[in-house]
């Protein structure tokens, strides 16, 4: 692809999916994207156990529903912005205008940072409560590998979603001279002699 408005070649090109799965920016979004399945996935799996006494199921997490429920949907709206951003980067190229170009990427920007805090508060209070669960409400240890999973991919997520607010960051600092010359002087019709 041709250099052009914010990382992307000129508008109305040709989809060429090689080039646009080996972006650096469509390979964290596709991790990111995966890491919030591991999240969800395993406290909606895992993520609640009862005991032979007990007839209701609890969170294995301290025993406290909110952090599964903060678990459960950071992770199924994160995967959902995933899927939203990556449709919105394959569509990227047929954007015409510098403008909307510029109101993608700023939107990316921010999207990514709030994921990224949403993600560090996941981390946090995942963490802290499978503290205080390990040492009162979790004598037999049960879940323990998929609230260790759904941890630490929390954790991997800030570093992903991170690191997208970067490249949207540095997308869009990317303008090309050409645009730059095309905006301070427009193209006038060839001269005829």
């Amino acid at each position: 692809m041709e250099p052009g408005a914010y990382g992307a070649g000129k508008a109305g090109g040709a989809f060429d999916p090689q080039t646009f799965i080996r972006q650096p920016h469509t390979v964290l979004r596709m991790v990111s994207w995966l890491f919030s399945i591991v999240v969800f996935g395993c406290i909606v799996n895992e993520g609640y156990i009862n005991r032979p006494d007990e007839k209701e199921e609890y969170c294995i997490f301290n025993r406290n529903q909110n952090a599964c429920n903060y678990g459960i949907t950071v992770g199924v709206l994160a995967f959902l912005s995933c899927l939203l951003y990556l449709a919105l980067d394959v569509y990227f190229p047929q954007i015409s205008s510098v403008k909307d170009r510029k109101k993608a990427v700023l939107s990316d920007i921010g999207v990514s940072g709030f994921w990224a805090f949403l993600w560090f508060v996941s981390f946090c209070f995942l963490a802290d409560q499978w503290r205080v669960s390990k040492k009162e409400n979790n004598p037999l240890n049960e879940g323990a590998d998929a609230a260790r999973a759904a941890i630490a991919f929390s954790f991997f997520s800030i570093f992903t979603w991170g690191l997208l607010t970067f490249l949207a960051f540095r997308r869009l600092g990317e303008i090309t001279f050409q645009e730059e010359y095309n905006t301070l002087f427009p193209s006038s019709p060839p001269v005829l002699a």
